[in-house]
């Protein structure tokens, strides 16, 4: 977990003072940009291994549904990401997040923060993809060191050379893009703190710094409206994820609610 809870006056603290709060059973983070920051940066310099995942709206169904997700989500620091676990806070708790750390913005965020140089060890998506994400990251930010690992099509059953290139790598910061529940899963399964100090579930993240799978424009997101934009780019993939997940999602946010779940719920972090 993230080092350094100790109390803030920046604005970092959930409606019950705390460092989290509970979103459908899963503990989320409730930090600003410059707390989540200082905070990733002492884990990278801490003993130990940081395993950091996200929290959206279709992560937190899968959660429902699967308690095998669920468990590996507990093992993380999760991050808030979307306008739908906003939604689920301010239904909860009152008040929104006090940021969107959503893993497209907020990882080339954090290693644009970090200044001395680090080892970066990308794994997963396409070859294409994987190999153009980290050309682009070399491109954007040089002094870091990027490396490819391996794409994301090897068994996953049968690691063990994926395990033991990243154990040679060493890297600082290790990023994997599977997808949920599939990364949390495996990096649960199967990471350890050999093959990283701070460990992120990217999702699609490869894609967007690829510039594989475009950005919606700067107004859209400011607007919290990406969702809207990548449906309509992609209907056919991700018409269920939002048009029928959304929905379910606040369904499950009112049943939580109205069972007083959240009494008690969130713990220190």
């Amino acid at each position: 977990m993230i080092e350094g809870r100790e109390t803030t006056n920046d604005g970092s603290r959930s409606p019950d003072g705390l460092d989290q709060c509970d979103i459908l059973d899963v503990s989320v983070a409730w930090l600003d940009w410059p707390t989540a920051f200082k905070r990733i940066d002492e884990a990278l310099g801490a003993k130990g291994q940081t395993v950091i995942a996200f929290l959206n709206a279709n992560n937190a169904n899968i959660a429902m549904r699967d308690p095998n997700f669920r468990e590996a989500l507990s093992a993380c620091t999760v991050l808030p990401d979307g306008i739908g676990v906003d939604i689920a806070a301010k239904a909860l708790y009152g008040k929104p997040f006090p940021a969107n750390l959503n893993g497209t913005d907020f990882i080339p965020a954090l290693l644009s923060y970090v200044t001395r140089p680090l080892k970066v060890a990308l794994l997963g998506a396409r070859p294409d993809v994987l190999h153009g994400a980290t050309a682009e990251f070399r491109r954007k930010l040089p002094w870091h060191n990027f490396v490819s690992v391996s794409d994301g099509y090897f068994d996953k059953d049968d690691c063990e050379t994926v395990l033991s290139q990243l154990a040679e790598v060493k890297p600082d910061v290790l990023l994997v893009a599977m997808g949920s529940p599939t990364q949390e899963l495996w990096i649960q399964q199967n990471i350890r703190p050999e093959h990283g100090k701070v460990v992120f579930s990217v999702g699609g993240l490869f894609d967007f710094v690829s510039e594989n799978t475009p950005r919606a424009p700067q107004l859209v997101r400011t607007l919290r409206s990406e969702w809207i934009y990548r449906l309509f780019q992609e209907p056919r993939r991700m018409w269920r994820r939002y048009i029928l997940g959304n929905p379910l999602f606040l369904y499950h946010v009112l049943r939580y609610k109205m069972s007083g779940s959240t009494k008690g719920r969130a713990g220190a972090a």
